[in-house]
């Protein structure tokens, strides 16, 4: 067969399945098409510190900024450490229906699947350091505490010790 004859052929069937071809990419960008549920993002673990391991922390990376001396810390939460836990919504003509997902260990036991954790939320920063009466070493300070617990700066005090 030459190739004139063998792409004749082609169109021939291409005409006969034209519509059928054309359902057929029809579905396909159907498929391609995003469905109008919004997915949730993966959770990525955070790693939250306690309260008393983060003053700690703190403390330490503080110490070691040029001019600070000793320093002490004292953080004030408002709202604890929050776990989201992946829900699955049933949503029907009269109400929407809400079920936490639970998965199953080895020993068979339920738990809640986390969606995410939340980081505790803080009220306000009190830093005693030796240095305070340095306006650069005050201003680092309360730079490094804003950018560690994302309070803004009027919540943070940075006094001198005694």
């Amino acid at each position: 067969m030459d190739w004139i004859a063998l792409r004749e052929q082609g169109m021939g069937k291409l005409k006969q399945f034209r519509y059928v071809l054309l359902v057929l990419a029809a579905g396909i960008i159907l498929m391609a098409l995003p469905s109008g549920k919004v997915e949730k993002p993966a959770s990525t673990p955070v790693n939250v510190k306690t309260q008393p391991e983060l003053q700690e922390t703190l403390a330490g990376v503080l110490s070691k900024i040029d001019g600070a001396g000793r320093v002490e810390v004292l953080l004030t939460q408002s709202a604890g450490e929050k776990t989201l836990y992946q829900t699955d919504d049933e949503t029907s003509a009269e109400a929407t229906r809400s079920k936490t997902v639970l998965i199953s260990d080895a020993s068979r036991e339920e738990t809640g699947l986390v969606y995410q954790r939340l980081p505790p939320e803080y009220r306000g920063a009190v830093i005693l350091c030796q240095g305070a009466d340095n306006a650069q070493v005050r201003l680092a300070v309360t730079q490094a505490v804003a950018n560690a617990t994302g309070l803004p700066s009027h919540k943070i005090s940075v006094l001198k010790m005694k």
